[in-house]
């Protein structure tokens, strides 16, 4: 069932777990995710960067995320990933979108505010959550991370935007890590505290160690970003595929290894956040 942003991370909430949120690039992705939320019975986020949005790919596969989560009996989020600017979120809204992230974290503080209340209010009048970064997450490529968010200014931004979860920076990356990084579980705990227990979302969830990821979910994180991971299962797959000399070139065929090892990543996150059995 296609299911609000605001849904999922309540019973995220409630139930003390992260909703998986993956990255998904091409039909056999949301094939991937949707199965293994149905098997596990779980409650996923299918989420695209606005690049797909800017690119005639968008047109075909936001469609395909909306028919997987209207098809599936348990609650998909299709959410926007680091969506820059209005223009990227109204074209994810016209195709579907039932969660929205604004990303304004490379801005001053003010005008990534002043920007994400605005894009808060656009996607409020037709019932869409927006969820909100502040502390830029960049990649494990660039030379050094930005600081880490802070609690007195998350409050803040909390309080004058109404995000439903808030993106934040304590020691994650997007891409895959050099070393398993080490995660500030303490400042997780002061940001919850200082915003009145606000969801947080932690990006970068491909590569970090299964017992960084659970303390932080212990501490508050309600969503898990995974993108770089379903990349790596699905060229997995399909390289396993064309290393077997008796493969078929039928592409529906050729195609299902690759589903299944989506899937296989895909279940693997499931459980890990503890989303498994919560629809």
């Amino acid at each position: 069932m296609l299911v609000s942003l605001k849904d999922v991370i309540d019973l995220a909430e409630k139930g003390n777990f992260a909703i998986p949120a993956f990255n998904v690039y091409n039909t056999e992705t949301v094939m991937g995710v949707a199965k293994a939320a149905e098997e596990l019975r779980a409650p996923v986020i299918i989420q695209v960067y606005p690049r797909l949005l800017n690119d005639e790919v968008g047109y075909y596969l936001c469609p395909a995320i909306v028919a997987a989560a209207k098809k599936a009996t348990v609650p998909i989020c299709f959410h926007l990933d680091h969506g820059p600017s209005e223009m990227e979120v109204q074209k994810a809204l016209r195709w579907g979108a039932t969660g929205i992230m604004y990303d304004g974290s490379v801005l001053p503080f003010e005008e990534n505010a002043e920007n994400t209340k605005h894009i808060v209010d656009i996607c409020n009048a037709v019932d869409v959550s927006v969820e909100g970064e502040l502390g830029h997450i960049g990649s494990v490529n660039d030379e050094a991370m930005d600081e880490f968010t802070d609690p007195n200014e998350a409050a803040e931004f909390v309080k004058r935007t109404n995000v439903v979860c808030l993106a934040v920076l304590i020691g994650n990356a997007h891409g895959h890590y050099k070393k398993p990084p080490k995660l500030d579980i303490e400042r997780v705990k002061a940001i919850r505290e200082a915003t009145g227990n606000i969801p947080l979302v932690l990006h970068g969830g491909s590569g970090i160690p299964d017992e960084e990821v659970k303390a932080a979910i212990s501490a508050g994180v309600r969503k898990m970003n995974i993108g770089t991971d379903v990349c790596c299962a699905f060229a997995d797959g399909t390289k396993e595929v064309l290393d077997d000399p008796n493969r078929s070139l039928a592409v529906d065929i050729f195609m299902k290894h690759p589903i299944e090892s989506v899937k296989k990543l895909a279940m693997e996150k499931i459980r890990l956040v503890g989303a498994d059995q919560k629809a």
